[in-house]
């Protein structure tokens, strides 16, 4: 291992962290003195003070291999998560350090779960700082930390350790030069933050909610600046624009540079984008049909109240404007459901992702034609019009069914640890694995996860963390041959 080279990038986190806390430090300092002024600067000259040693030391180091990549992809988010949380901690809006760890995990690995009973009795700037989190880790924040490394400093490697299996399916790359792809994709992603900005502003909301919830929408992440979530606004204006740029934050970035080069033919032939359309019709038709139903609501209430929340879990943002625990049970169902699936691969959402189920059905339809129907057939899968390589097949088969095991071993976990009920140890599981949020059950719409014991919670940080690197580069570290050289 290049324990040089690590100790530099880890240097650069810290670096890109400190300068991020300045934001939050502008917004105290707009919102009058609230007592999170000086946390955010104590708590940004720490970072420095750790981070710039790190990256001067060894700033002439540039050697990267597969082995240093996962192990910064691995412990990178832990690192900033704790210089993340000193701001809460200093403040003492949340005054253990567990629940500020939590927080900021689950901000960076855009999760979206609290332990914050309050929210709005937090000040102003750390608000912002904790919304801003979403920011980062929705694109992932070591992909920004790509843009300042020299080119070839293992910026591939660091790019593939965070991304999901999918887009090994999906063959995405923009340039030749993986800084520049990144690049790309960050000025994509911050183009979508201002319009849903400048969009929300045409409603009425103020821009620091604006931000801070464009923050949460893009990003697929789910933190509000209000308990009651987005339903605060009671707006179905917001609602639907919310709605909106959550499903466009469930695309592939990919497509939008296509989109921007014109090359529309991209677009028609992407199969995921085609399941990704489908599915959300399928789920949000029928969330909205057993609504209108039952009588829970009219019909335009069913629509902007069951598209928002199919599309919110299904894209793993974990926004809410409803209790939908107190919907009829087929409803409560679907929305289950949708939790198992997540939306393209190369967006800014968790979950097993589209594109593995596509690849399962197709293989699966296969299997079946050649089993029974026939027999003598060569048949294939493919995706986008190119056939699928058979380890890939392997590779999306492995990764679904890891997901499911981890599923039932966390729940099982979480019912050890804090003797809770099965329903909210299965889905405090799937809720922090699948970065979603909220759950069912004690970490329902209307609840969090303060009453979490502290050994809970740290399980529950390590599942948003294997969730957020998609399984593997979590996981990859616990096979000793791994640390051999």
């Amino acid at each position: 291992m290049n324990f040089r080279s690590i100790a530099r990038v880890f240097g650069t986190l810290l670096l890109v962290t400190a300068g991020a806390m300045m934001l939050p430090a502008v917004v105290s300092l707009f919102y009058g003195f609230e007592g999170d002024l000086p946390a955010l600067l104590i708590s940004a000259a720490i970072t420095a003070a750790i981070g710039f040693p790190l990256w001067w030391l060894f700033r002439n180091q540039d050697e990267l291999d597969t082995q240093d990549a996962l192990l910064i992809a691995s412990f990178g988010w832990a690192f900033i998560s704790t210089v993340s949380a000193l701001p809460f901690v200093i403040h003492g809006s949340i005054p253990g350090f567990t629940g500020a760890f939590f927080e900021m995990m689950s901000g960076f690995t855009t999760t979206g779960a609290t332990v914050l009973n309050d929210i709005e009795a937090v000040p102003h700037g750390l608000l912002f700082w904790r919304s801003e989190t979403h920011l980062l880790g929705g694109m992932g924040f070591l992909t920004l930390t790509v843009i300042f490394l020299p080119h070839g400093m293992g910026g591939q490697r660091i790019f593939r350790a965070e991304s999901s299996p999918g887009q090994v399916i999906t063959r995405e790359k923009f340039t030749a030069r993986n800084r520049d792809a990144v690049f790309y994709l960050w000025v994509i992603y911050i183009s979508l933050n201002l319009l849903q900005v400048v969009a929300t502003s045409m409603g009425g909301m103020s821009l620091f909610d604006g931000f801070c919830h464009a923050f949460g929408t893009v990003s697929t992440s789910g933190y509000s600046t209000y308990n009651a979530s987005v339903g605060h606004f009671k707006s179905s204006y917001h609602d639907w624009v919310i709605t909106l740029f959550m499903f466009l934050g469930g695309v592939t970035f990919m497509l939008y540079f296509h989109a921007f080069r014109r090359e529309w033919h991209m677009l028609r032939g992407n199969t995921e984008l085609r399941w990704y359309l489908g599915v959300s019709l399928f789920f949000c038709g029928a969330v909205v049909w057993n609504l209108y139903y039952h009588g829970t609501y009219g019909f335009w209430d069913s629509m902007r109240y069951g598209v928002f929340q199919v599309m919110s879990i299904l894209t793993t943002t974990g926004f809410g404007t409803a209790d939908y625990e107190k919907w009829p049970q087929a409803a409560q169902m679907f929305i289950l459901s949708v939790c198992f699936i997540g939306a393209m691969a190369g967006s800014t959402t968790s979950g097993i992702k589209m594109v593995h189920y596509v690849v399962i059905w197709k293989f699966m339809v296969n299997a079946i034609k050649k089993l029974f129907f026939q027999p003598l057939a060569v048949t294939s899968v493919r995706i986008n019009g190119r056939p699928v390589d058979q380890t890939v097949i392997n590779l999306s088969l492995c990764y679904f069914i890891v997901n499911i095991f981890m599923i039932l071993a966390g729940g099982c976990v979480m019912a050890l640890i804090d003797d809770m009920d099965m329903w909210t140890a299965f889905s405090s599981a799937i809720a922090t694995l699948m970065n979603i949020g909220p759950g069912f059950g004690g970490i329902g719409p209307s609840k969090n996860y303060a009453h979490i014991s502290t050994a809970g919670q740290w399980f529950m940080c390590w599942l948003m963390l294997v969730g957020r690197l998609e399984m593997f580069s979590a996981l990859v570290i616990f096979y000793p041959s791994f640390w051999r050289k």
